[in-house]
């Protein structure tokens, strides 16, 4: 009883954080949760949602972070100015570094607690999927074998939760819709596969298409939001590999995390 009172108080003192965006705060209950949860049972909804949220923004403020640097440091490159490139590197490094932290973190968690405490088809994809997100994240940034560990970490994680949501959940689920969304992102950014990225978004789009006229009530705003963010990506890269096979030598915009939102809380 007093640990199931203590869950629930982490938890509100989650809710708390999120509403007063204190993502490290919300971090650190909802890591007291987990730990909870893996003893009593798996997280309700709401509690994989805020867990979620939480690293998500932490993350997500650091990848941004990073992004702007590494452009930061192209256009100083270009200058010559050697002085301010080796002090962006620095600062690339001090955020690289809390990246690996935070990401090493959370995969330990899904790993250690979440994953295996997880009894619902429906809480292992959405787990699974969480883990293949935070090693796709590292892949953004790491090198050589490290980059191969977190790449290959990210495919095994999100074949395993593609394989499970393909038997056990709808087409319309918003967490299987969530999946192709991510999956196909890092067949694209990561692996450098467009028509794999392409075929698995068009398969999830149709799909789900074809059994909107089923979908709950609950799950159809959700669910329609994920199935624009995929015909958007197919859009956008489509457009780009014809400009490619066009020959076509314009600057194209390297990041596409700008057009597609990944996710929603869930």
């Amino acid at each position: 009883m007093a640990e199931q009172k203590q869950r629930e108080a982490n938890v509100y003192q989650a809710v708390l954080a999120e509403q007063t965006e204190r993502y490290e705060e919300m971090v650190e209950a909802m890591k007291k949760v987990a730990a909870v949860a893996a003893q009593q049972g798996e997280l309700s909804v709401e509690e994989r949602n805020l867990l979620s949220v939480a690293y998500k923004n932490v993350v997500g403020s650091r990848r941004a972070a990073w992004r702007i640097l590494s452009s930061l440091k192209q256009k100083e490159q270009s200058k010559g100015n050697e002085d301010h490139v080796k002090k962006i590197e620095e600062y690339k490094n001090k955020i690289e570094k809390e990246l690996l932290d935070i990401c090493g973190e959370i995969i330990k968690t899904l790993n250690e607690q979440l994953i295996t405490s997880s009894k619902s088809s429906e809480g292992k994809v959405f787990f699974e999927k969480m883990k293949g997100d935070y090693y796709r994240y590292l892949a953004e940034f790491s090198t050589g074998g490290k980059r191969d560990e977190v790449v290959n970490g990210a495919g095994s994680a999100y074949k395993a939760a593609f394989d499970l949501a393909t038997t056990d959940l709808l087409t319309t689920h918003p967490i299987r819709l969530g999946l192709a969304l991510n999956y196909s992102v890092f067949q694209y950014e990561i692996l450098n596969s467009p028509e794999k990225a392409c075929q698995l978004a068009k398969q999830a789009f149709d799909d789900a298409i074809g059994d909107l006229d089923n979908v709950s009530e609950d799950s159809y705003k959700d669910a329609t939001l994920i199935m624009q963010l995929l015909r958007d990506n197919l859009t956008l890269w489509t457009s780009d590999m014809q400009a490619d096979d066009g020959d076509d030598d314009e600057d194209k915009e390297d990041d596409k995390e700008a057009a597609k939102p990944e996710e929603k809380k869930s």
